[in-house]
């Protein structure tokens, strides 16, 4: 089967797409066709082991895991003898990080895992864009325990995790302030934004609005920066460690001291995580923004793009080719 392997570390030029072997399915497993996976932040970094504390997971000189991809969408082909909660023809989607494995034509992934029938009203490249960034949204947003009637400030609101964040939060009832520049105002006014920020017109720390909640979801701001926009019990969440690694830090001094604190949630990702994203999708309350589309033999070039930072929501990997003929 063809795979986008990386033998070594390094920049998106070490990955090449070539021949490997098929996996087998366990007894426990599904062997599903991958029809479409993503290329996201995490594949980035586990490629690339930066930080370089990723490599004491990942292995120390080399990758263990030589393909990466962390979520797809695609067909069942096979199950293990002990499989009884998916059948063959099953589209289903999921997440794999971890094992990773999705930049492949097969994978094999266990039942219990992260994955889900697909959503009846989605396609293969859209299921594929929906469990990574969002499930990193949702445990952010689990964490604060925002709820209906809050106001939340999400930066970086058109990245992958900022246009799920946006989304997931409307469906609960937040009142959702977003950030971003000029030209993808009308795109977060879309996604259901009640008030947009333009960084390029204004300073968003500098707004006059504090809220319960601050959500960076591109890790490009600060505790520091926006500690002034928050309410007197106000929290600021982040999907990155921050300045000098500060925010796992900061989540175990600022809750001690009473007011405004910092949250560093643990995303955790599982089967419930996938079946409570289906039915977001489902019911209209979330879709993935596509940014871009290639097909497999140009992974590389996705990766490029990718770590531009320029990105809008996510980028797509056709794999199978036929994504949107089987809808």
């Amino acid at each position: 089967m063809r795979a986008a392997v990386h033998t070594r570390y390094g920049p998106p030029e070490v990955v090449r797409v070539t021949e490997v072997d098929k996996p087998n399915a366990a007894v426990n497993e599904l062997f599903v066709r991958v029809h479409a996976t993503t290329v996201n932040r995490t594949d980035c970094g586990y490629r690339a082991a930066k930080p370089f504390i990723l490599r004491f997971f990942t292995g120390l000189i080399k990758p263990k895991q030589t393909v990466l991809g962390t979520e797809f969408a695609g067909q069942v082909e096979a199950v293990g003898s002990g499989v009884t909660s998916f059948h063959v023809g099953d589209r289903v989607f999921g997440y794999l990080e971890g094992p990773f494995g999705a930049h492949a034509e097969y994978l094999t992934i266990p039942e219990d895992a992260s994955v889900a029938t697909m959503p009846a009203n989605s396609t293969f490249e859209e299921a594929a864009a929906s469990t990574e960034a969002s499930h990193y949204a949702l445990a952010n947003i689990r964490a604060a325990k925002i709820h209906g009637g809050q106001e939340v400030l999400v930066y970086g609101g058109t990245g992958a995790i900022g246009s799920a964040a946006v989304q997931l939060l409307k469906s609960l009832g937040a009142n959702v302030t977003a950030v971003c520049s000029t030209e993808h105002v009308a795109l977060l006014e879309r996604l259901g934004a009640d008030r947009v920020i333009d960084y390029r017109a204004m300073d968003f720390t500098k707004h006059e609005q504090t809220y319960d909640v601050v959500f960076d979801a591109v890790g490009k701001s600060s505790f520091r920066r926006c500690k002034r926009l928050l309410k007197p019990k106000g929290i600021y969440v982040s999907t990155d460690l921050g300045p000098f690694p500060q925010n796992p830090i900061l989540a175990v001094i600022t809750p001690l001291l009473g007011g405004k604190k910092v949250l560093f949630p643990i995303p955790k990702h599982d089967q419930e995580m996938v079946k409570h994203l289906k039915g977001l999708i489902e019911s209209g309350d979330f879709k993935p923004v596509i940014d871009r589309r290639y097909p497999l033999e140009e992974i590389v070039e996705a990766y490029r793009y990718v770590e531009t930072g320029l990105k809008i929501g996510n980028v797509v990997i056709s794999v199978a080719g036929v994504a949107d003929q089987l809808r």
